[in-house]
């Protein structure tokens, strides 16, 4: 069997046995975890899984909210050298299980910002030293990643929060307090689309080896995905565009621009779900598809009534209602949410921003309901989590939030596996119910030295 079969069994053919992490440079602590108590007059010590691409923006990002950036790990000294210049006194790193080994007194909490497959173990092993996690979106390559991650969150009581920022904005909170006030009445329908992929996909082979930069370690940044050559159109950022690594387009987007919906309609309440994929064009056992469109139908909600959320991607539009006018935008244009109500129509953009009804003269007498939702200190993720970790509290999205979030959004790659098929979910068990065979599809194989207990 050659290499490329080895990497689509291990998406497929998943075990779902319970493992222990192995191989790794320390383990993590297994016991019940205190975290330590940070005062508002102590700065926080945080280390950076991640130092380049969106791991820069992050750092620069909590050094605004006041954090000390002590040491940073990437496997990729390249991509991750303006970080390294920018923070002069963090301590450099390949490996973040040796940061953090080596460090772990210092550190008080870490962001991850790594490709979606090392979400997890790295979240996973912080948050069991006790450390506080801020972690990129999506939360997790698979949903049993994401179950177990908020499983850990709860039993260590660490500060979590997951990179999906316009949950922090005024602009989701304002459409969730519109949703709210009936103004649109009941909603049966929402659409929501992302102008991505912006990356590859639709590829059926691997790529052909190229040598390794000098500045990367490539086994460290593979992590717990099948090994696999080198080639300089996976990292730095093409990864999104592969099963191994990444989660496509939903799984990029989907936490951003599904956001409001799953707010606003009370979404996480749902006790199953089922998701069908009704386009998808020129999937692979590589890479996901250049195009698609997943049906999702949320069952009545307690007061709220049934309701489906179509996600499209690829440039795939929704269809406009015939009563709004076609000067009038929708969403961001090419990026957005409409939510379709027995009483009108209510749209927002990319991040839940500009919330406004449609058409457009609905807006010219409509006065904002009153403020229901608490706003986040400078509406800013960032300022939340740090301030969360000095003052106590809840994140905006915390992985109480953010993990049910992303298993809707990972379960639309799920569907796109099924090729048509409905799939009902069981979201207290975590199971496929309609075809138990598809349950491989929430979890995956690790590479030997970096399995989690999923």
């Amino acid at each position: 069997m050659d290499k490329n079969q080895i990497t689509r069994r291990a998406f497929l053919a998943a075990s779902t046995t319970t493992a222990v992490l192995a191989g790794c440079a320390s383990k993590p602590n297994t016991a019940k975890v205190v975290p330590g108590k940070i005062s508002p007059n102590q700065k926080v010590n945080v280390a950076a899984i991640g130092g380049g691409g969106k791991g820069l923006d992050d750092i620069m990002n909590a050094r605004k909210a006041g954090v000390n950036i002590v040491a940073i790990a990437d496997p990729d000294w390249k991509r991750a050298a303006e970080g390294f210049y920018r923070c002069k006194d963090a301590k450099q790193y390949k490996d973040y299980r040796v940061m953090l080994d080596e460090m772990g007194k210092e550190i008080d909490a870490c962001t991850v910002s790594t490709p979606d497959h090392t979400h997890a173990p790295a979240a996973y092993r912080v948050m069991k030293l006790g450390k506080h996690v801020y972690c990129q979106k999506p939360l997790t390559h698979t949903i049993a990643e994401a179950r177990l991650l908020r499983k850990v969150a709860k039993e260590t009581g660490v500060v979590t929060q997951m990179g999906n920022q316009g949950h922090c904005q005024v602009g989701v909170r304002e459409l969730c307090e519109m949703m709210w006030s009936g103004v649109i009445g009941d909603v049966k329908e929402a659409h929501v689309w992302t102008n991505r992929p912006i990356w590859p996909q639709g590829i059926a082979a691997p790529l052909p080896a190229e040598p390794v930069p000098a500045e990367m370690d490539w086994n460290l940044w593979i992590g717990t995905a099948p090994d696999r050559a080198y080639n300089s159109k996976y990292a730095p950022f093409n990864w999104r565009g592969w099963w191994d690594f990444g989660c496509g387009a939903i799984g990029d987007m989907a936490c951003h621009i599904m956001d409001a919906a799953f707010w606003s309609l009370d979404l996480i309440e749902a006790e199953t779900f089922t998701a069908q994929a009704i386009v998808s064009e020129q999937m692979t056992d590589q890479t996901p598809p250049l195009k698609s469109t997943i049906k999702i139908d949320f069952p009545a909600r307690g007061k709220k009534c049934p309701v489906t959320v179509y996600w499209h991607d690829g440039g795939i539009l929704p269809d406009r209602p015939k009563d709004i006018p076609a000067d009038q935008k929708i969403g961001d244009g090419d990026n957005g949410s409409l939510f379709i109500g027995t009483k009108g129509y209510l749209t927002a953009g990319e991040y839940g921003g500009h919330p406004r009804l449609l058409p457009d003269s609905r807006m010219a007498d409509f006065k904002k309901p009153a403020q229901t939702i608490k706003r986040v200190l400078h509406n800013d993720p960032y300022f939340d989590w740090v301030d969360c970790i000095q003052n106590g509290g809840k994140t905006a999205s915390n992985f109480e939030y953010a993990s049910p979030l992303t298993v809707v959004a990972n379960f639309g790659n799920v569907a796109l596996h099924a090729k048509g098929e409905p799939l009902i979910y069981d979201v207290k068990n975590g199971k496929v119910t309609n075809n138990p065979k598809l349950n491989a599809l929430l979890t995956k194989e690790y590479r030997k030295g970096w399995e989690l207990p999923v």
